[in-house]
């Protein structure tokens, strides 16, 4: 089962996606793809960390999201990943190359295809809410999270949408 939320920056998705890693079995592990680069990002993943369930075991990971998956599906129990878009960001940082990064996410959605193991909740920024951006790398990049999320919501078992703090079935 994969269930994908959706939602803007600080819509409250990865709230909603906690409520429903907390419904799975345990082991929870949450899947954290962020990385810092400022301090102002620093203390929202702090204070991340402190609200999370301390029974939710954290993976941090860039690019290496298959074998991740991989290695935890085995284990069963919840597994959150959070968030697709900042997974993307890595991939963009270490593959400048635009076919080398669809090899990637082609290989990640192949592998998402024949997902049977553990409950999956996977959490992505829904880029189409906002304006048209003026850069040619930003839009870019908004072209390709939005392909990702699409492919992943036609694999998905559950998909929501998440627009200040409350969550909409979409599928």
């Amino acid at each position: 089962m994969i269930d994908l939320v959706l939602g803007g920056n600080k819509s409250g998705k990865s709230d909603f996606a906690l409520e429903l890693l907390s419904r799975t079995p345990q082991p929870w592990t949450f899947v954290a793809t962020g990385k810092s680069k400022d301090l102002t990002f620093r203390e929202q993943i702090m204070a991340h960390r402190q609200s999370r369930n301390q029974d939710i075991a954290v993976v941090e990971i860039t690019t290496d999201l298959i074998s991740v998956l991989g290695d935890l599906a085995a284990k069963g129990g919840g597994i959150l990943v959070d968030s697709l878009d900042f997974w993307l960001f890595s991939l963009y940082q270490c593959f400048p190359n635009m076919q080398d990064r669809s090899k990637i996410t082609t290989a990640c959605l192949d592998y998402l295809a024949c997902w049977s193991a553990a409950p999956l909740i996977l959490v992505s920024t829904e880029m189409s809410l906002g304006p048209l951006a003026f850069d040619a790398e930003v839009r870019a990049f908004s072209r390709e999270l939005g392909q990702l999320n699409r492919e992943i919501a036609r694999l998905g078992t559950r998909v929501y949408l998440v627009i200040a703090g409350l969550a909409q079935q979409l599928k």
